[in-house]
C-alpha cells in the first residue's frame, strides 16, 4: 500500500482490499458491471482526518479483473470515512468490515465533504492530490456538503448551495475533457456552462491526472430529464388534450435545448478549432463492427447488420464532415434548465470510451445523435410494462417527433444550417448510440431491451 493510514483504520487494515472488492461491483459508477473482480490492491493513500472515534482518508485503488474474457485493470478513487459510532444515514453506504470501526463511502457524510471544500479554498496539495483554483476565482472555507442526485459514472455533491463538486470514480490517467472544455468554453465566455472554479488532480501512471473539478452550483434549476418524463406523464394522462395544448409541453424547452447545444458547439470550434475529415475516417465504419461484437451477446441484432451496411453505405457517400470537439456523452440528463437558460453539463464524455478517445475531435452530430435518442428514451421508456397499448405509444412517438423537431429547429436557429439536412450521417451516428444501448441494457437492465432494439430497427428500416 502506498501512504500510511489513519490510526482508528488500522484496525480494519487487514480487511480493507477484500471488502473494496466486494464492495465495488455494486456501486451505482463502477465502471465494470458484469466482469469478475479478482483483486483490488490500494495503490495511493491520503489521510483527510485522523480523530479517536474518526477517520477520513482518499484511496486510489487498482481493481483486477476478467471484461469480456480479457484481463482488465481500472484505477478508482475512493474517498473513505471511518467512524466508532455510526449514524443512521450512513449504515447504507457501509463496507463488509467487522469489528467496532465502521467503515463506509465518505462522500455520504457532510462533514467529510467539507474536508474537500476547505482543502480547495486552501487550493494546495494534501498528500499527493492537489487543488488547484482557476487563475482569478476564489473558494470560501467552512462550506457543508451533501451529496447530489443518483450517480452516474461520477459522484457530485453541493458544497453550501455555491458549489458543485464532481468526483470522477473511475481515473484513467491524464488531464479530464470535463476540466479541459469548461476552461475552453470560459476563454470563449460561453453563458451556457457553470464557470469552472477549480479541480483536483494527483499523478496516476505517471501522469498528471483528473480527480474531480468544482464549479458553480446552477440553484433553482431542473434536469432535463426529469422535465421531459413530467411532460410524458401529462400527454399520457391527458389522452384527449392536443399535446400542443398541455402545460407541460415540451416543444419550447426542446427549442431552447437545441439552440443551447449549438451555441456550445460554436464555442468549443472557436476556441479549439475545426477540421475537415472525410466520413469514412469519422468511425462510422465502427459501426458495423460494433453491431458484430454486440451480436455476441444480443444475437437477434445481427438480422441487422445487411440494412445498417447499406445505411453506412449512404453516409460515407456524403464524402466529408467538419469535425471538432464535441461534448461526446449528451443527452436529456446532461442539461439543465435555470430560469434564465439551458445549461451543458458533464463533459467527461462516454465512460466506454478511453480517454485518448474521447478529446478527440468529432462530429457534431454526434451530440445531436445523443439527444435524439434521449427524446425516445423519454418518450417511451414508461412503455416498457405496457407494450401493447398502442394508444400511449401512439402519443408517445408523437411527443418524441414533436420534441425533437423543436430542437432542431433551436439548433438550426443558432448554428445556421440544420442537422436534418446530413440526414445519413446523422442517422449512422444515431444507430451507433443505439447499439450502444443494445448492450448497455442487456448488461445493466435487460427489461428495457426492447427500447433499443426497437430503435435499431427502426433506423436501418
Amino acid at each position: 500500500m502506498v501512504g500510511s493510514s489513519s490510526s482508528v483504520a488500522r484496525t480494519v487494515e487487514p480487511q480493507l482490499e477484500d471488502a473494496l472488492a466486494t464492495w465495488l461491483p455494486g456501486q451505482r459508477w463502477f465502471g465494470a458491471k458484469g466482469s469478475t473482480v479478482s483483486a483490488v490492491r490500494i495503490v495511493a493513500r491520503d489521510v483527510l482526518a485522523d480523530e479517536p472515534h474518526f477517520a477520513a482518508e482518499h484511496l486510489l485503488v487498482e481493481v483486477q479483473l476478467t471484461q469480456d474474457g480479457a484481463a482488465v485493470t481500472q484505477t478508482y478513487q475512493v474517498p473513505l470515512g471511518f467512524r466508532t459510532e455510526l449514524t443512521d444515514d450512513l449504515r447504507p453506504w457501509v463496507l463488509p468490515v467487522t469489528g467496532e470501526v465502521a467503515v463506509f463511502d465518505g462522500l455520504r457524510d457532510p462533514e467529510i465533504i467539507g474536508l474537500y471544500g476547505d482543502a480547495l479554498a486552501v487550493g494546495n496539495a494534501t498528500g499527493s492530490i492537489e487543488f488547484k483554483i482557476v487563475d482569478g476565482s476564489s473558494v470560501p472555507s467552512g462550506l457543508r456538503g451533501r451529496v447530489l442526485g443518483a450517480e452516474q459514472s461520477n459522484t457530485s455533491v453541493i458544497l453550501g448551495d455555491l458549489l458543485l463538486l464532481k468526483l470522477f470514480r473511475q481515473v484513467p490517467p491524464g488531464i479530464s475533457p470535463d476540466v479541459e472544455l469548461h476552461r475552453a468554453l470560459a476563454e470563449a465566455g460561453s453563458v451556457n456552462v457553470a464557470p469552472l472554479r477549480g479541480w483536483l488532480e494527483a499523478e496516476v501512471g505517471g501522469e498528471p491526472t483528473t480527480l474531480g473539478m468544482a464549479q458553480d452550483f446552477a440553484a433553482n434549476s431542473a434536469e432535463g430529464w426529469t422535465a421531459a418524463l413530467a411532460s410524458v406523464q401529462e400527454v399520457f394522462d391527458s389522452p384527449q388534450t392536443p399535446i400542443e395544448d398541455l402545460p407541460a409541453d415540451f416543444a419550447p424547452d426542446a427549442r431552447r435545448i437545441g439552440a443551447a447545444v449549438a451555441q456550445v458547439h460554436h464555442d468549443l470550434a472557436s476556441v479549439l478549432g475545426t477540421a475537415e475529415r472525410s466520413v469514412e475516417s469519422t468511425a462510422v465504419e465502427e459501426i458495423l463492427a460494433r453491431i458484430s461484437g454486440v451480436a455476441r451477446v444480443v444475437p437477434e441484432i445481427a438480422e441487422y447488420i445487411p440494412a445498417a451496411t447499406a445505411l453506412i453505405s449512404r453516409a460515407e457517400a456524403s464524402n466529408s464532415t467538419t469535425v471538432q470537439r464535441i461534448h461526446g456523452d449528451l443527452h436529456l440528463g446532461q442539461v439543465l434548465g435555470t430560469p434564465e437558460r439551458w445549461l451543458l453539463i458533464d463533459f467527461e464524455g462516454e465512460p466506454a470510451k478511453t480517454l485518448a478517445e474521447r478529446r478527440q475531435m468529432d462530429s457534431a452530430l454526434r451530440d445531436v445523435a445523443g439527444m435524439l435518442r434521449s427524446f425516445d428514451y423519454a418518450a417511451n421508456h414508461l412503455l416498457v410494462d405496457l407494450p401493447e397499448d398502442s394508444s400511449a405509444r401512439e402519443r408517445a412517438e408523437k411527443w418524441a417527433a414533436r420534441s425533437i423537431a423543436a430542437f432542431f429547429d433551436g439548433y438550426a436557429s443558432v448554428a445556421g444550417h440544420d442537422p436534418r439536412e446530413e440526414a445519413d450521417l446523422l442517422r449512422a451516428y444515431e444507430l451507433d448510440k443505439a447499439v450502444y444501448e443494445v448492450l448497455y441494457e442487456a448488461r445493466n437492465r435487460p427489461t428495457w431491451l426492447s427500447l433499443p432494439m426497437r430503435a435499431v430497427a427502426r433506423l436501418v428500416s
